[in-house]
C-alpha cells in the first residue's frame, strides 16, 4: 500500500470520537483524480482508491473501514462487525469502537454524528435527494434507538446555496419538503441550499450542529462533481476510539 498522508478538516468531535472531512491534500493521483480520491466508482485506479481508504483507516486509528454504496436515499445500516460487502445506504451507525465509518462526496453534504457516552457513531451522506428522502432524520432516530441521548453532529464542505442552481419547479420541490433549502445563486436564479436544509433538520431534531463552511464548487482543493463533471470524492470518517 501506498504511504499516503491524510490531513483532516476537524469536525470538533467530543472526546472518545476520532474523525473528521478530507481534502484533496495527501495524495498525488491523475487528472481528474488528482490528489487524495475515495471514491471507487469513478473510473479511477482501484489499487489507488484501496490505498487511499487504508491511509485513511490509519489516519484514526481503526482496525477496519467501512464505505458503503451510496444511492442517494434514506436507507441506514446499523453493523455490529465488517460487513462481507458494502452496505447499499446512506448512513451507517455502530457501537463498536476501532470500526470506521466513512461516506464519499463531491458535493453532498456530509455528517459525522456521535454519542460518545452512549458508545455510538454515525455518518450520512445528504445530496439534494437524500435531504428530501430524509436520510438525516433517519439516521438520527437509529442512533436514539440504539440508546443515543447527547448527540452531536458536524457538516463537512459541500456546494453552497449561491452555487447549486437549479429548476424552479426541482427548486420548488425541495423547499415544500424542507423550507430551509430554498435559495437563490449569486445571479439570483432558483437554489437549493442542501447544507442549510442539514442544519434545519437537526435542529428540529435537537441535536447541535457545526458545519465546515468551505464551498466545493469554489475550492480547488475539494472535489466538485458539479464544477467539474468526471472527478474523484472526498471522504468524511468517523470512529469510536
Amino acid at each position: 500500500m501506498l504511504d499516503v498522508p491524510v490531513p483532516l478538516l476537524d469536525a470538533g468531535l467530543p472526546a472518545g470520537v476520532r474523525g473528521g472531512f478530507t481534502t484533496r491534500a495527501g495524495a498525488a493521483g491523475a487528472p481528474p483524480f488528482a490528489g487524495l480520491n475515495l471514491g471507487d466508482h469513478v473510473g479511477d485506479d482501484p489499487q489507488r482508491v484501496a490505498a487511499h481508504r487504508d491511509a485513511l483507516r490509519r489516519a484514526v486509528g481503526a482496525h477496519a473501514l467501512v464505505v458503503p454504496e451510496q444511492v442517494h436515499g434514506a436507507d441506514v445500516v446499523v453493523l455490529d462487525g465488517v460487513p462481507a460487502r458494502p452496505p447499499r445506504a446512506d448512513a451507517l451507525v455502530t457501537a463498536v469502537p476501532g470500526l470506521a465509518l466513512a461516506v464519499v462526496v463531491a458535493d453532498c453534504v456530509p455528517v459525522v454524528l456521535a454519542d460518545p457516552a452512549a458508545g455510538l457513531v454515525a455518518v450520512a451522506h445528504a445530496g439534494r435527494p437524500g435531504l428530501v428522502a430524509g436520510v438525516v432524520p433517519a439516521v438520527v432516530a437509529a442512533l436514539r434507538a440504539a440508546g443515543a441521548r447527547d448527540l452531536v453532529a458536524a457538516l463537512g464542505p459541500s456546494i453552497c446555496g449561491g452555487c447549486y442552481e437549479v429548476p424552479p419547479a426541482m427548486a420548488d420541490e425541495v423547499a415544500a419538503r424542507v423550507p430551509a433549502a430554498r435559495a437563490r445563486t449569486r445571479r439570483g436564479t432558483p437554489a437549493v441550499d442542501v447544507p442549510a436544509g442539514v442544519l434545519a433538520q437537526l435542529a428540529d431534531l435537537g441535536v447541535p450542529a457545526r458545519r465546515t463552511e468551505r464551498c466545493t464548487s469554489e475550492h480547488e482543493d475539494l472535489y466538485s462533481y458539479r464544477r467539474d463533471g468526471r472527478t474523484g470524492r472526498s471522504g468524511a470518517v468517523v470512529v469510536l476510539a
